[in-house]
């Protein structure tokens, strides 16, 4: 890599835990992207691109949880969809200190590309690890365990209440994507964790499918 004898360097992780001789098993393995910098904290001066591979499971695109909201008992589906959106902001604010800020946009400006809705929370934010386990189609947030980093570490599900502000308002449990593609062609999300300086950003579009 061109690093001079007397120049120091570390290798960390992408949500910036170093590598070292004693955790390098536990945290290294076949396609974990790394960082190679001058210290743990160091600002990325380039936006950085990784490639997650993972087989969806068919049902992903072709049903992306049609059967549940056609099933709505003659109910418009779609504030049920908007509603597994904004559990996940839920989940991610629950542990907040100060003020929860959760917003639902609808955008339509031709100008800024395609319609689109935008759910923003100023919640706990993911890493990279953390979106690619979102990705995949049936790993729920409450059962990650092992390798897997929970995309809501520390998150405990509420006792069963009213659908409120602090309740899961999930109403089929198919979860964001198959509300995303019932709504839509395509997924953005960007996180950026409150650990972190970080901003991580992770696209799932029907047409790259």
């Amino acid at each position: 890599f061109g690093i001079s004898s007397n120049e120091t360097f570390v290798i960390t992780t992408t949500n910036r835990t170093e590598v070292t001789e004693d955790n390098f098993s536990k945290l290294v393995h076949n396609g974990v992207t790394l960082y190679l910098l001058q210290s743990v904290d160091q600002m990325l001066l380039l936006a950085t691109k990784e490639r997650i591979e993972f087989l969806p499971h068919y049902d992903t695109l072709v049903k992306s949880g049609m059967y549940e909201y056609y099933a709505s008992e003659g109910q418009n589906p779609l504030p049920f969809a908007l509603a597994e959106l904004i559990d996940n902001s839920l989940s991610a604010t629950s542990q907040n200190t100060g003020i929860r800020s959760i917003q639902i946009k609808l955008l339509f400006d031709d100008s800024q590309g395609k319609p689109a809705v935008a759910v923003i929370d100023n919640g706990s934010g993911m890493t990279s690890k953390q979106l690619n386990n979102w990705a995949v189609y049936r790993l729920s947030k409450f059962t990650r365990q092992g390798d897997f980093e929970s995309d809501h570490s520390g998150y405990v599900r509420p006792l069963p209440v009213p659908r409120s502000l602090n309740s899961d308002i999930s109403y089929f449990g198919v979860g964001g994507k198959q509300a995303v593609f019932f709504v839509g062609q395509s997924a953005r999300m960007i996180s950026k964790p409150a650990t972190s300086q970080d901003v991580h950003e992770l696209v799932l579009s029907k047409e790259d499918f």
